[in-house]
């Protein structure tokens, strides 16, 4: 028998995927979800089963396996002396390859380094780059395994020592054996914020590509040296909110940049474990920040 159809967003209520987004990010938890949609008329037993057909399907949505031949992949630690002291990435690059490798920082949602952000690496790996995916969740014991913990997990974090931590592993990724030394970031939700501070704080980043991310404080705008592929949903309130004053900041500060907001889209489309993924607009935005990084990345 044929597995179902994955469900995509518009098998569920708008005001459902609102209430999640807040759950995700850490708004309302799994209690306050059940509160709204109890507004909606919606059982507490049926809440729960949206939750379990919201939540990310790893196994579904995988491009690229652990032990393709074609890569080479493994964790790494590195150190930190700004942060937590000590970080683990997991790094993937071309297994059979003389050529010094382009290099690629991939930060992660607000879980942590899952099976998803992993899949991205190797992604990239296959796209002839060198990435490395640090886990804000290290110091804390790592990705737990399953999003609730890790989202639970997540706001124990002192966020000033983790920036930190990823500007160590940017350092770390920069100076990898096999690199070109040009080194840029792509970066996720959370992990898009992260990509806007990185700009602002490292003048040798030459590309970042921030995916529905909170802007960089305006007041250090003027540090980007990077180019910087913005990627917004159409529907994202939270985060399209602080937009146009990034946008005045990035033209005043004479950075290089482009936004790009496929239409139809909600916040994490690019998420293919959820039904939030838009494969058209996920095509689109990959494929643009490839080719930002095959021209800036590569000497």
């Amino acid at each position: 028998m044929p597995d179902a159809p994955r469900k995509t967003a518009k098998d569920f209520d708008p005001a459902v995927m609102r209430l999640f987004d807040q759950y995700v990010h850490g708004l309302i938890d799994h209690r306050g979800f059940l509160k709204g949609t109890s507004g909606l008329a919606i059982s507490a037993a049926a809440a729960t089963g949206l939750l379990a057909a919201l939540a990310p399907d790893f196994a579904a949505a995988q491009q690229v396996k652990p032990d393709d031949a074609r890569l080479a992949v493994g964790f790494h630690e590195f150190e930190s002396s700004g942060g937590y002291g000590r970080g683990r990435g997991y790094l993937a690059r071309p297994a059979d390859t003389a050529e010094p490798l382009p290099l690629v920082l991939v930060v992660h949602e607000n879980r942590g380094l899952n099976p998803h952000i992993e899949d991205i690496a190797r992604r990239l790996a296959l796209a002839g780059f060198m990435a490395f995916a640090p886990d804000a969740l290290f110091p804390l014991g790592g990705y737990p395994g399953d999003e609730e913990t890790a989202r639970v997990l997540f706001q124990k974090l002192d966020q000033a020592k983790t920036r930190e931590d990823m500007v160590a592993a940017a350092g770390f990724l920069a100076g990898r054996e096999g690199g070109n030394g040009r080194l840029g970031t792509m970066g996720f939700c959370y992990g898009g914020t992260i990509a806007n501070f990185l700009a602002t704080r490292l003048p040798e980043l030459k590309a970042a590509v921030p995916f529905y991310g909170s802007a960089a404080p305006l007041a250090d705008v003027g540090r980007i040296k990077a180019e910087l592929l913005v990627v917004l949903a159409s529907d994202d309130e939270r985060i399209n909110v602080g937009w146009p004053a990034y946008e005045e900041a990035l033209k005043a500060a004479g950075v290089t940049y482009r936004m790009l907001q496929p239409a139809d889209t909600l916040h994490g489309f690019n998420n293919d474990t959820t039904p939030r993924y838009s494969p058209a607009a996920a095509a689109e935005a990959w494929g643009e920040a490839l080719a930002l990084f095959n021209r800036t990345l590569r000497g």
